[in-house]
């Protein structure tokens, strides 16, 4: 068989459908010559057919399906009535039509049939007087093609294939010789009779006449040819997707049971179950993948729709915007494609609408014209990441901000204390909108919540980064498939926890001394220096709040999973590292949908249930995420002590009344956010439940002697010191900032509770006594800590 391309296999497939269709139609339209569904089903196949054979030059299929539209037309419009001569000669056109498809099949091209007579008839039928009455004002159809012209048409030549084209299945000979019955230099002495000897007849012909092969080995061969020969049509198949699913849920099952006989058969001694187990585990592996790939689909299927979207919003929005695609031939699975359907769409709506400016805005800016709009999507780490970038003028952070405002979605308070790349975030909030004015493009507040809930409904991720004036990006991340995954099975309090290894990068064991010496406090939280990068460490037990909360407690050994969410790194401490395995994905039951740690469960193969974490949820409870910490710990690690001898990092706060506070980043281990309502006096002492421990507070305004802004708030923002399994926590205002430079402008005058003051942002800032405020909320906070840690 020939190698197609891809876009004849596709119409070879269809026509052949569509003829199969066609013969039961003509019948039934016999029965009913007057139906127009028929006749106008009939038409549209045909029509289709020549269509698309012009389209790919195969003049002589076009030639014939063109004839036979003119006469399908002409009965469809009620200008003929059918008879039985026109289906006879309707159906040896699909024949004929057949024939042409098989041999494009075989061949590559179209060959040289006569089918001069066919066409002469067709078009006879077509110059017959009608039998029904024309309306006066009904249109003139054109005349149909003059028979010469047709015939004309037929005459220019057809390349006639080559020999080594002219059999699309394994050759006769070919066949007798691999079958025994006749011998190679037999087959080769009637191939010369017949290229050279100017014998005309077929090769089990002259082999017959030679005496080289009987009539029933022949009769066999030839019947074997035709069981070889399986067409374009026959190698597809078209199947309902609700199949494709039920086979899916299936293959998950199995992949469950499998797992369980191959952990079963491995703490056997039988060498039978293990060779067993090992085959079912590559048949079960290989339908896995066979069925995966019935359902993986291009993106470009989803994408085709984004020209035809941005050409018209463009054109309602008075722009001008080009549409550039990269990795259009990157597959995920069907499910998943389908989810991102509207997701895109929304994102692309709002780029066009919001983000690129006017052809006038844009030459103002000293850009060009025309708009770009740059959809990327690649593989990477078992995740499909799709991009959607624009040129246009970015999202001001103030803008959100104000808007977030006015519409009540968040606080002043809060809205002080958030950084610019929280700020832009907003967006994503439902009902947040910066359209003035509701219109059929955007404005009504229902666009990037959905974009943001709809991705994370199939565990992908979503992230924005924008530069005023310059232009915008999305970041979509999404796995490759939701129904099974690879996940590494780790231990924690006893409980069983799947990894989904799309986030796992590398493992860490370490043992005896380099616990103690290799895990460093950096702000009071525990990192580990990874290649001379700084990675925060997260205790999987005291997130999850399971077993034993000891903080204090040493372990003799390690086991650190290095994970990635979103761009950052950090390592999740386990008590034990099992095992990868491929896991089936179940929903959570109602009881554990709210617990944010958990993205499902599955079942493993010794038959427990174990629940899979979800790392950006993980990340962001154990606040790796904020950027407060990450700027605290990253960088520092990242430039080097030497570095930071001149540059001095400070938390800058705010206590009301304009007054600023700066506090020695080294003394912030984390930043909380209480409800009100959880905090609680003990004496004239305000304290609160924290992680197991009673944290005492101060109120930095009271102990600073200032006014406070005596705004009511629903929370309270506290700056937590830790050490030596001691905390405290001061309260402030508000969280302006981290800045990091040299005080040059600075003054060494003291009063209760400072050190001095610096200009720090162009703005007079004050500079905290951590130990006096420290002492002030825990009077006993030193006593019991070692030499050399006292001095602030």
């Amino acid at each position: 068989m020939i190698e197609l391309d891809e876009i004849v296999q596709e119409f070879l497939v269809e026509s052949h459908e569509n003829l199969d269709q066609l013969d039961s139609d003509l019948l039934a339209l016999e029965q009913e010559p007057g139906s127009q569904p028929l006749l106008g089903s009939i038409f549209r196949t045909i029509h289709t057919i020549k269509g698309t054979s012009g389209f790919l030059a195969y003049s002589h299929l076009e030639a014939v399906t063109h004839v036979g539209e003119s006469l399908l037309s002409r009965l469809r419009d009620g200008e003929l009535v059918l008879t039985p001569a026109m289906t006879s000669v309707l159906l040896e056109m699909v024949d004929a039509v057949r024939g042409l498809l098989s041999s494009i099949e075989a061949t590559g091209v179209e060959g040289s049939p006569d089918h001069r007579a066919l066409i002469a008839r067709l078009t006879e039928l077509q110059a017959r007087p009608a039998d029904v009455v024309e309306l006066p004002d009904a249109p003139a159809l054109p005349a149909p093609p003059a028979l010469e012209d047709v015939l004309e048409e037929l005459e220019e030549p057809t390349p006639e294939p080559s020999a080594l084209e002219e059999v699309a299945t394994p050759r006769l000979g070919e066949v007798l010789v691999e079958s025994g019955a006749v011998g190679p230099e037999a087959v080769l002495s009637a191939v010369l009779d017949q290229s050279l000897g100017g014998d005309s007849r077929r090769l089990g012909e002259i082999l017959l006449s030679k005496g080289a092969v009987a009539q029933a080995e022949l009769d066999g061969a030839l019947e074997s040819q035709s069981d070889g020969r399986r067409s374009v049509a026959d190698s597809s198949i078209r199947v309902d997707v609700d199949l494709l699913d039920a086979l899916m849920t299936l293959v998950g099952e199995l992949v469950l049971t499998r797992n369980q006989i191959v952990q079963h058969a491995s703490t056997r001694a039988d060498a039978d179950l293990v060779r067993s187990s090992q085959r079912l585990n590559l048949i079960a592996s290989e339908l896995q993948e066979g069925v995966m790939k019935t359902r993986m689909q291009p993106i470009d299927s989803t994408w085709s729709k984004v020209p035809r979207v941005v050409r018209d919003l463009s054109h309602t929005c008075g722009k001008s915007v080009r549409v550039e695609m990269e990795g259009k031939d990157t597959e995920l699975d069907r499910t998943i494609l389908e989810s991102t359907k509207d997701p895109l769409t929304h994102l692309v709506r709002n780029a066009v609408d919001h983000a690129i400016e006017t052809p006038e805005e844009r030459i103002a800016a000293g850009k060009d014209p025309e708009g770009v709009l740059l959809l990327r999507a690649y593989h990477e780490g078992g995740q499909v990441n799709i991009e959607i970038t624009d040129d246009g003028k970015g999202i001001d952070p103030a803008v959100i901000g104000a808007k977030a405002l006015d519409k009540g979605l968040v606080t002043a308070d809060r809205l002080s204390r958030m950084t610019p790349r929280e700020i832009v975030h907003l967006i994503f909030l439902p009902g947040f909108s910066t359209a003035a004015a509701v219109t059929n493009v955007s404005g009504r507040g229902v666009g990037m919540d959905v974009v943001k809930t709809n991705i994370e409904k199939i565990g992908g991720t979503i992230d924005v980064q924008s530069h005023v004036g310059r232009g915008t990006t999305f970041r979509i991340k999404i796995p490759l498939t939701l129904a099974i995954i690879p996940a590494l099975t780790v231990t924690c309090a006893g409980d069983r926890y799947a990894i989904p290894q799309v986030s796992l990068l590398e493992l860490v064991r370490l043992e005896g001394e380099a616990v103690t010496r290799q895990v460093e406090q950096i702000h009071g939280a525990p990192v580990y220096r990874l290649r001379g990068s700084l990675l925060p460490l997260v205790h999987l037990d005291r997130e999850l709040a399971v077993g034993p909360q000891e903080p204090g407690r040493t372990r003799d050994t390690l086991f650190i999973v290095v994970l990635q969410a979103e761009d950052r790194q950090f390592g999740l401490v386990v008590d034990d590292v099992m095992d990868t395995e491929e896991i089936v994905v179940k929903p959570l039951g109602k009881q554990l949908k709210g617990i944010p740690s958990f993205a499902g469960a599955t079942i493993l193969g010794d038959g427990t249930v174990a629940l899979i974490l979800d790392v950006l949820a993980v990340a962001q409870q154990s606040n790796v995420l904020v950027a407060g910490r990450d700027r605290g710990v990253g960088d520092r690690g990242a430039r080097g002590d030497a570095a930071l001898s001149k540059v001095e990092s400070l938390l800058v706060v705010g206590l009301g009344e304009g007054r600023r506070m700066g506090i020695p980043l080294a003394m912030v281990t984390r930043l909380e956010e209480f409800p009100v309502s959880t905090v609680e006096r003990v004496g004239s002492h305000e304290v609160v439940q924290y992680r197991g421990q009673i944290l005492p507070l101060v109120r930095l305004s009271h102990f600073l002697g200032a006014a406070g802004s005596g705004a009511p708030a629903d929370t309270v923002q506290v700056v937590v010191y830790s050490e030596n399994d001691r905390s405290v926590g001061l309260v402030v205002e508000q969280i302006l900032d981290i800045a990091e430079q040299e005080l040059t402008a600075r003054s060494d005058l003291e009063e209760h509770g400072l050190v001095g003051s610096a200009v720090v942002q162009e703005h007079i800032t004050e500079l905290l006594d951590v130990r006096s405020a420290i002492l002030a909320a825990d009077p006993n906070f030193y006593l019991s800590a070692p030499a050399g840690l006292l001095e602030v």
